[in-house]
């Protein structure tokens, strides 16, 4: 079957969506075609039944021009899939649906997003699945919908073949945002280094827009006094090779995002073994105590922690078992 994807980025180096070139590898293995769409391409390294076709936002385009493009394509391609993917974006389902029903081509939705509003619902009415990795993901309660696992990679997200890693380091990784909630991350570093703990303490990410910038600015003024004192260190966002090294070398991994959201980061942090602390609560000093208990917890604690996290992803959520489960959904 020949196959069109739709997709935001394709770009190794993205350092949120650079997973999907990975992604693209696999499913070039269960598609005799594939044709891509994406807004943005950078470097990509796929497989030669691939096709990657750019909106062009890496040239400055317009976002009209980005449309006319999109339309070109759907087009011109037409005789190169069958079938369409779209992945998170619900304007491409809602611009692309018109020609589609013309061309009799179905539409696989795949969004993930906790919020949505009726034009997610009319995406979701144009679309013969949806696919989502959580049950508290806006599209889940669609009698379509189908829930999916987060897709790491775990032949590339492995555990660290010397096993060594920084004693008492503790890391954040991710896009800088108040939904990250690295406020509270900042917050009860501060209260662990007044109780005299320890650590080595790093915040991985960048902004991606300017509310984001606003909120940067405001964590490293809060964060003024274990930046002074060497706890804390802030990182630009990385890409994925770079991201792998921080699982697989520092200790404790954070995640604080809310209730549901399935982050795809701390299931690569759990396949690569590092001990990982999720707390959706707004209770700060639980969530002190928490940290404070995974940095204090013995090795051989942690090491049957970090065996079993590793366990459960590649049996409940590795790349493999998505792209089979996802294929065989597209071409039956």
């Amino acid at each position: 079957m020949k196959l069109l994807i739709i997709t935001q980025s394709v770009d190794v180096n993205d350092p949120v969506l650079g997973f999907f070139h990975n992604w693209l590898k696999k499913f070039s293995a269960k598609f005799d075609h594939i044709t891509v769409i994406c807004l943005f391409t950078g470097e990509h390294n796929l497989p030669s039944n691939i096709k990657v076709l750019s909106l062009g936002k890496e040239d400055g385009l317009s976002k009209i021009k980005y449309t006319l493009r999109l339309f070109k394509y759907i087009w011109n391609e037409r005789a190169n899939y069958e079938k369409v993917f779209v992945h998170m974006n619900q304007e491409y389902v809602l611009l692309g649906k018109p020609l589609w029903y013309l061309l009799g081509k179905e539409i696989f939705f795949w969004r993930n997003h906790r919020q949505g509003n009726w034009l997610t619902r009319l995406a979701v009415y144009f679309s013969t699945k949806v696919f989502c990795t959580s049950p508290d993901s806006y599209t889940a309660r669609f009698k379509k919908a189908i829930l999916m696992p987060v897709g790491v990679d775990t032949d590339f997200f492995h555990p660290p073949h010397n096993n060594k890693r920084e004693g008492g380091s503790v890391f954040m990784l991710g896009r800088i945002s108040p939904v990250k909630r690295v406020d509270l991350f900042i917050e009860a570093l501060i209260g662990l280094k007044n109780l005299g703990l320890d650590f080595k303490a790093y915040i991985i990410g960048s902004p991606a827009n300017e509310k984001d910038q606003v909120y940067a600015q405001k964590l490293r003024q809060m964060a003024i006094p274990i930046l002074n004192s060497g706890h804390l260190i802030f990182i630009p966002a990385v890409n994925q090779e770079e991201a792998r090294d921080f699982f697989q070398s520092k200790d404790v991994y954070v995640n604080l995002t809310p209730t549901g959201s399935m982050d795809k980061t701390i299931f690569e942090a759990m396949a690569c073994e590092a001990v990982t602390v999720v707390d959706n609560s707004d209770n700060i000093r639980h969530f002190e105590n928490k940290l404070e208990q995974a940095l204090n917890t013995v090795e051989e604690t942690k090491a049957n922690l970090r065996k079993s996290n590793r366990e459960k992803v590649v049996a409940e959520h590795s790349l493999k078992l998505l792209v089979d489960k996802l294929s065989n959904t597209i071409t039956n």
